[in-house]
């Protein structure tokens, strides 16, 4: 916020409001805008655009040019977000930042654009899994990179564990058919995937004001059958792919590869799905619990539908390939 603006009492004529742009014009932030006050209250009446003063007639009252229509303002403690949103709705170059009817200072769409530039690398920070940096990558000393990445890594390291938990769960049944694992880095990654694309839409769309909390069933609605249907498509794929491996004689998956296929059709329509639905729902969760939804950084999604796609995973194979791993 600056206080260089350009105000003038509501009993100004037009002629006069324009000699005082010219007088104070070198010492504002800005005179594309002029806040029209109450001469005794000193509160915000209108905002004239510099367009409207210069098309109106000399003698005529200032506010006899002032659009009509409801002042938009900004409070002092409003999140600059909200304040960029605002200029963005309204098609500002300017809005007024009023306490107790008051202007006490303004926020031109030169400060907002910063705001929204430091906002959003802070975001793709987070997104990549890491604490966000405020300096320029350059100027960042090496301790205080370790500090903002090594928090995260470790974080996540200590989650990829459960993953090699999950596997001890189920080595007798990967003795029994070592063809399963060669599909575990197909099933992580697309479960992963699916979570990192809902959780990226997501955080957008809360971000933007899209959606709100109450709006979480909804999404939920949409997000199960997007993911049955994803999942289902790349299920086809699989298949196909196995099949041609078997025919074409690229790779033996044994007497029962047909199962094996299905067993990889079924495990990604599930994996797909519930990494669709936990990525869209973990934003929603953050933010209730007063988080920043970015926190949802798309390698904590995929941590945590790694490990629960190798369990799914292996209960599908279990399921389907009873009576066959011997």
């Amino acid at each position: 916020m600056t206080t260089e603006f350009a105000s003038v009492p509501s009993t100004y004529t037009v002629g006069q409001t324009l000699d005082y742009i010219r007088h104070v014009e070198s010492s504002r932030e800005t005179v594309y805008a002029i806040y029209v006050l109450d001469p005794l209250s000193k509160k915000l009446v209108k905002t004239i655009t510099l367009r409207r003063l210069i098309t109106g007639d000399p003698e005529a009252p200032v506010l006899s040019v002032a659009r009509p229509g409801r002042l938009i303002t900004a409070i002092p403690l409003m999140d600059r977000e909200d304040v960029a949103r605002l200029i963005s709705k309204y098609d500002l170059l300017a809005v007024p930042v009023v306490d107790h009817g008051r202007v006490i200072g303004i926020v031109t769409v030169d400060d907002v654009i910063d705001a929204i530039v430091q906002e959003s690398t802070e975001d793709v920070q987070k997104f990549g899994g890491m604490a966000a940096i405020n300096e320029p990558y350059m100027e960042v000393g090496f301790w205080q990179m370790m500090k903002k990445r090594g928090g995260w890594l470790c974080a996540l390291f200590l989650s990829e564990m459960l993953t090699a938990s999950a596997m001890q769960r189920y080595e007798g049944e990967l003795e029994k058919a070592i063809v399963l694992t060669l599909f575990i880095p197909l099933i992580m990654s697309s479960g992963g995937n699916s979570g990192s694309q809902a959780t990226s839409l997501l955080i957008r769309a809360l971000a933007l004001r899209q959606l709100e909390i109450k709006d979480w069933w909804r999404v939920a609605l949409r997000e199960i059958p997007s993911g049955l249907a994803l999942g289902a498509m790349l299920g086809l794929v699989g298949i196909v792919r196995i099949a041609l491996w078997q025919y074409l004689g690229f790779y033996d998956y044994g007497e029962h590869w047909m199962l094996i296929a299905l067993t990889i059709a079924a495990t990604l329509v599930g994996i797909v799905m519930f990494g669709s639905l936990t990525g869209s729902m973990l934003p929603f969760v953050l933010q209730r619990i007063g988080f920043d939804p970015a926190s949802a950084s798309a390698p904590f999604v995929a941590t945590l539908v790694d490990v629960t796609g190798l369990v799914i995973y292996f209960t599908v194979a279990s399921l389907i390939l009873r009576g066959t791993l011997q």
